[in-house]
Order: structure tokens, then sequence, then C-alpha cells
């Protein structure tokens, strides 16, 4: 008797995720953009990341994601970092730590208690190293929160390779105010793939 005929069933077909439509999936969840920055050499380095994450309040724990070719990725193992979330005035500053500097960008540092943090962020979040656990072809770095600051700023978004403001809120009945957010500064397909493939991690 086949293995047709006793009525066995074939394993369902495996379909193939492709890795460009993928993205451009993920891209649709809107996420603020930040810069990791860390302390190399006795110098401050960044790297900017929108894959971050909230993980847990007891203790205080956060996430970020990183590239294993990204050159801050093996530079971070074990070491303090802070999490820069920026505000919507630092969009050269976002692109100069994607590796396409912006000569009007205006990068301030100022030394935290455990590593370096920028200056004019939207909030801070000064982390000393917990746990990094595989993530295929990312690292997942997780922080302790160590120290903290909130600015009275408007933040800067991501969504579907583009910058954007904030919108308007929504109205009682969930509707939205405006259709959607002003976009800051559009990236260009080839760009926005130049910086994902060489320097940015995450979903961009």
């Amino acid at each position: 008797m086949s293995e047709h005929d006793s009525g066995a069933e074939s394993p369902p077909a495996v379909e193939t995720v492709d890795p460009a439509r993928l993205r451009s999936c993920l891209g649709r969840f809107a996420t603020g953009v930040t810069v990791v920055s860390y302390l190399h050499d006795d110098e401050p380095r960044g790297a900017t990341v929108n894959a971050f994450s909230s993980v847990s309040l007891e203790p205080p724990l956060v996430l970020v994601s990183l590239a294993r070719k990204a050159r801050a990725c093996s530079l971070l193992e074990d070491r303090p970092f802070t999490v820069n979330v920026l505000s919507s005035r630092q969009i050269g500053v976002a692109m100069t730590f994607a590796g396409r500097p912006d000569d009007r960008a205006v990068v301030e540092w100022e030394m935290g208690r455990h590593a370096p943090r920028l200056r004019h962020t939207h909030a801070t979040i000064e982390c000393t190293p917990w746990r990094s656990y595989d993530g295929g072809d990312h690292v997942l770095y997780l922080g302790r929160v160590e120290e903290l600051a909130i600015r009275e700023n408007e933040p800067l978004v991501f969504h579907s390779g583009n910058f954007h403001r904030r919108g308007e809120g929504l109205d009682q009945s969930g509707r939205s105010t405006r259709c959607s957010a002003p976009t800051a500064a559009p990236l260009d397909v080839e760009a926005m793939e130049e910086l994902n493939r060489e320097y940015v991690t995450g979903w961009i």
C-alpha cells in the first residue's frame, strides 16, 4: 500500500518569505528613531537604530536589535550604552549615525554616568548590559535602565521609508484628526536600501 493510499498527509509546503516584501510590510509599523551610543577607545560612538522596545519594568529592561554586519554590533557586547530617542529636529543626526553624514547636523555629546549621550534629544535611556541573544542576522541586546531623561519637544517618527513628525491625535470616536503625519524628509528607495543594508539596524 502506498503512503498516499494509507491516508497519511503530506507535510504542508513551506513558503519562502521575500525579504524585500517582509521589510516593506514591517515598515508599516511606525516607530521612533534612536541612536544607540557607547564608548569605544574612549571616544563616543553611535549607530542609528529603530528596532528598540521596552521589555520589563521590574527590573527595568529595554532591548535594541543590531545587525550582525553592523560595525556597532560586536562593540556593544558587555558594554554600557545609551538609547537616544531623537527629536524631530534631528533628522541630520539620524542620517549621520546611519553612515550618511549631514554637514548641517549638530552632534553634541555629554558623558552620562555609564555611557555617552546626545544632547537635544527627545529622551535618553542610559543602560548597563543585561543579556544578549541570538536574533538570526541580528543580535538582541538587553540593557538595564540606570538613568533616564525626558524633554518637552517633538519626537522623530519613521514609517514606510520616510521620516515624519508626530501627527495630531484621535477624536473621541477614534478617527484621526489628520490623514497622516506630515513627511519631514522622504528617502528615495535606493538610499533607504543602502541604509538598511550597510548601517541601519531594524526594520527600515
